[in-house]
């Protein structure tokens, strides 16, 4: 899946699935839950332990499933970067802006969606080619800095993440987001083994975003 199609699917499904787990053997049983409820784009944090081997072993063990998107997240420097892009990322997520990651993005002409929560930092990203912006920690900020952020910036494209739930989605769609991130509301089931409840909260997610969407 090329740059631009990965950001057609982002913008079209509306949900990216936050993963963080132990090992890969967890990972996977959470990537399968939320697959079988419906979410299709996965971001494989870089707080796992070798993350960049659990994103390829989780592309491997689901390669029959070509709607499948998986990325990863929580990248904090270029190595990091570059590990995950050779290891088959479809897209990279940052919860903060730098440049040299989305100066590397751009030469592989993979998707870059770095955090800022400021104008400058906003605009910063922009400058750099950043796709879209990772509004984080949203909890923080609330629905409405997105609209407060339209005010000067009308053009930036914002992915909330951090507090974002099935109670408050439709919240969040209504501000403007295009996209948004699901981490401990989504996969909080599996703390207990409890895959069946990470896919029913997926299916209900991406019910909200059919009936949102009409």
């Amino acid at each position: 899946m090329g740059k631009l199609e990965t950001i057609q699917t982002l913008k079209a499904e509306k949900l990216v699935a936050v993963i963080r787990g132990a090992n890969f053997e967890e990972v996977n049983q959470m990537v399968d839950a939320i697959y079988k409820g419906g979410i299709h784009l996965m971001e494989i944090t870089f707080t796992i332990p070798q993350a960049d081997q659990v994103i390829a072993k989780i592309k491997e063990a689901n390669a029959d499933k070509v709607d499948m998107v998986v990325g990863a997240g929580t990248v904090m420097d270029i190595v990091s970067a570059r590990l995950a892009i050779l290891a088959g990322a479809a897209f990279i997520v940052c919860p903060h802006f730098d440049k040299e990651i989305i100066k590397l993005c751009n030469l592989y002409q993979v998707p870059c969606f770095p955090g800022a929560v400021s104008v400058k930092e906003i605009a910063d990203a922009l400058q750099y080619g950043a796709d879209i912006i990772k509004l984080f920690p949203g909890e923080l900020y609330g629905p409405k800095a997105i609209k407060a952020f339209h005010g000067p910036l009308p053009q930036a494209q914002f992915m909330p993440t951090g507090g974002v739930s099935a109670e408050n989605l439709k919240d969040w769609l209504d501000q403007g987001a295009i996209a948004v991130g699901l981490g401990g509301s989504l996969t909080k089931g599996a703390k207990t083994g409890d895959f069946k409840a990470v896919e029913a909260e997926a299916k209900k997610l991406v019910e909200i975003v059919r009936s949102y969407c009409g």
